[in-house]
């Protein structure tokens, strides 16, 4: 008899988190196999969340690591950096880790279920969609009707709470992620900067070999981190910040204890996640 399988993936953010623990809670009776893909890359706190998380779960997070790292990656794309539009750092990195884990089972006749933390308030999105057969998606969240507070109650009350990165960042993914805002990285330098003047090497030595990209669109690293430009950044910020303040305190339909200071993307007026990979960000 062929073997269907239950995967669901962890990026170490907050809504593939809460669908850890809310399967957990609201059907045990599937054999939830939990896995997490390791770029080698990421923050600590979301190491730390997962150790976290996988306390809760009572179950192994899985993790998948390609045999080849970021440093192979980018000399074979001739030291170009990952961009909004060569997102060959998730294909190579994220996707085809998975797709190898997979493929044993797939070839076998066996089925995949694959399930994702899209809520009901977001805009219409699929997650991880395969051309293979065999694969089959399911959005628990969107189903159930659960939206953003949902997450949050599910990821308080069970204890796990939030891994300790939203304080200063809207996602989860690698430390140097194109997809940050400029605040982000200005908070990436001041909370690790060693992981800061990593991303600045690997921009330098791309800006040497002729890459068209930067890290951040725009402007190097190099001039991002400039004094000056620093307390620019955090000034827009700030500003930014006490507007939407001053927004919600006026409108009497809106709840000020429903709007979190910490959410960079909810700040912006932002798709959440800024457009990142779903992989990566959920």
């Amino acid at each position: 008899m062929a073997k269907t399988r239950h995967l669901l993936g962890l990026s170490g953010g907050k809504d593939s988190s809460a669908l850890a623990v809310y399967m957990r809670q609201k059907h045990p009776e599937i054999d939830m196999e939990y896995y997490f893909t390791d770029t080698g890359k990421e923050l600590p706190e979301v190491y730390d969340f997962l150790g976290k998380l996988e306390g809760y779960l009572g179950k192994e997070i899985i993790r998948l690591n390609y045999d080849r790292d970021f440093d192979y990656w980018i000399q074979l794309y001739d030291h170009y950096l990952p961009s909004p539009r060569q997102r060959w750092c998730t294909v190579n990195m994220k996707l085809k880790p998975f797709e190898k884990w997979i493929k044993p089972t797939l070839d076998s006749g066996g089925k995949i279920v694959s399930y994702v933390g899209i809520r009901a308030d977001e805009p219409e999105r699929t997650g991880y969609v395969s051309k293979k057969d065999g694969i089959s998606i399911r959005m628990p969240f969107r189903e159930d009707g659960l939206n953003k507070p949902d997450i949050k109650q599910i990821l308080e009350e069970s204890g796990v709470g939030f891994p300790a990165y939203y304080k200063w960042r809207s996602r989860s993914g690698c430390t140097f992620c194109f997809f940050q805002r400029k605040i982000e990285w200005v908070r990436l330098m001041q909370e690790h900067p060693d992981a800061f003047q990593e991303a600045v090497d690997y921009e330098k030595n791309a800006i040497d070999h002729d890459s068209p990209f930067t890290w951040t669109e725009g402007e190097s690293l190099l001039d991002l981190c400039k004094k000056e430009r620093v307390e620019q950044i955090e000034r827009d910020h700030a500003i930014k910040l006490r507007k939407e303040e001053a927004r919600i305190r006026s409108n009497p339909l809106l709840d000020d204890e429903d709007f979190d200071k910490n959410d960079i993307d909810e700040l912006y007026g932002d798709e959440e996640g800024g457009g990142a990979c779903l992989v990566c960000h959920k």
